[in-house]
C-alpha cells in the first residue's frame, strides 16, 4: 500500500483514482500530476515503484497545497471572515449556509436536525 504524505493510497485501484485520497486532490488535479510525473495514471497503485511514489510526493510539495496545509489555510481564511466581522464569518459562526442558499425550508445539512416549536404550525392571526 503506496503512502504519500501520510495517506494510504488503495492498492487495487488506478493511481489517478488512489491519489484523490489525499485531500486537495480531485480526477484533474490526479491526471495533471500523474503526466508531470510521468506515471501511468491506469496502472495499479501497488505497481509503482519506489521512485514514482517519491516522485509524485516531490511533484506534491513542490506545485500544490494539499492535506494538513490545505485544511489550515482554509481554517485561516474563515476565521479571517470571522475576525473582520463580513456577513460569511457571521454566518460561518452561527453554523449556517454562507452563499446565499435559503433557510427558510431547506439547509438541513448546515442547521442539523429541526428544533419543534410548540404552537408554531397553525396559529392564525385574529382581526
Amino acid at each position: 500500500m503506496p503512502r504519500i504524505l501520510g495517506v494510504d493510497l488503495p492498492n487495487d485501484k488506478a493511481t489517478h483514482i488512489s491519489l484523490r485520497y489525499i485531500y486537495g486532490i480531485g480526477p484533474t488535479t490526479s491526471l495533471e500530476l500523474c503526466e508531470k510525473a510521468k506515471v501511468d495514471p491506469l496502472r495499479k497503485a501497488r505497481d509503482l515503484s519506489d521512485e514514482e511514489i517519491a516522485r509524485i510526493a516531490t511533484f506534491l510539495d513542490r506545485e500544490y497545497t494539499v492535506e494538513g496545509q490545505l485544511r489550515r489555510q482554509i481554517q485561516q481564511n474563515i476565521a479571517r471572515l470571522r475576525d473582520i466581522g463580513a456577513y460569511r464569518g457571521s454566518r460561518h459562526r452561527r453554523g449556517l449556509p454562507c452563499r446565499g442558499q435559503r433557510t427558510k425550508t431547506n439547509a438541513r445539512t448546515r442547521k442539523g436536525p429541526r428544533k419543534t416549536v410548540a404552537g408554531k404550525k397553525g396559529v392564525k392571526e385574529m382581526r
